[in-house]
């Protein structure tokens, strides 16, 4: 089965900017990806690509085996962009009925009604946008992205405007979209956001993929530290295994033990460690 999405030695330059340099990128069908990075890195470029709106200036992308941007391409994608506008007058289901003549859809009425019941505005189908907070529109905006049942959907920050209660929800929709076999690229900045839902996380910076891996391959271990009469004993290389050995050294040494911990290195804290300076 061909990947959902696949971005072999992708480039593109904006006159003296480059944006991407070489970025290899797959993501599986039915797999979760964050993309993560600093301003600037890349992601949303990469994103607009992989949707058709911007042209690389090298290399190749292809959506489900078919080159990006192409007929057969968009109609397996859906798309929510970071700053996004909805005509104010339109209702929720209005302007589900505008984007699913759009993209051709023949869900009806049943599509759009699965759709506000997926993202949490069941109850708002005659509310207009206008009426709406933020968090509405957001989750508006990603019901859009859903509807003609794409096989990839790209999500440009699609939490950032969610309170507590909305970031759930959207949790609960991505594992939804992965049960039922959609692909997801998530591009974010709230890292614990795409550390709890995401199979996998690529981290981009200056056009370039800097890591990849599953949170829990990124977020490294971080050390263990031990809590004696004399203070905390911090033992940074050593991993769970080496807690009985390391108390027992203590112990022998004459020191009396209060509580051994494994500290546990975050995903934040492995990208401020790759990214550094640019995303403080």
């Amino acid at each position: 089965m061909a990947d959902a999405l696949h971005a072999a030695e992708l480039r593109k330059s904006y006159r003296l900017t480059r944006a991407l340099e070489g970025v290899d990128l797959r993501v599986a069908p039915g797999e979760l990806v964050g993309l993560l990075g600093p301003n600037g890195a890349g992601k949303s470029t990469l994103t607009k690509i992989a949707c058709g709106l911007v042209r690389p200036t090298g290399g190749r992308v292809e959506v489900l085996g078919h080159p990006a941007g192409s007929q057969a391409a968009r109609a397996r994608t859906g798309y929510l962009a970071e700053l996004f506008r909805f005509p104010g007058w339109a209702t929720a289901d209005e302007l589900l009925a505008l984007h699913q003549r759009l993209a051709r859809s023949e869900g009806g009425a049943a599509e759009r009604a699965e759709l506000l019941e997926l993202v949490g505005l069941q109850e708002s189908a005659t509310r207009r946008v206008e009426a709406m907070s933020k968090g509405m529109q957001q989750r508006l905006g990603i019901a859009q992205a859903l509807i003609g049942e794409p096989a990839l959907v790209l999500l440009d920050e699609p939490t950032s405007a969610l309170d507590p209660a909305g970031r759930r929800t959207v949790r609960e929709l991505l594992e939804t979209l992965r049960d039922r076999g959609v692909a997801v690229l998530l591009n974010s900045h709230l890292l614990s956001e795409v550390e709890l839902v995401c199979d996998r996380v690529v981290i981009v910076d200056h056009g370039r993929v800097v890591a990849e891996g599953t949170p829990h391959e990124l977020a490294a271990p971080g050390g263990v530290e031990v809590d004696t009469e004399r203070g905390v004993r911090r033992f940074p290389e050593a991993r769970r295994d080496d807690v009985p050995d390391i108390v027992a050294r203590l112990v022998a040494g004459g020191e009396r033990i209060y509580g051994a911990r494994v500290v546990e290195a975050t995903l934040e804290d492995t990208y401020l460690d790759l990214v550094g300076a640019d995303a403080r």
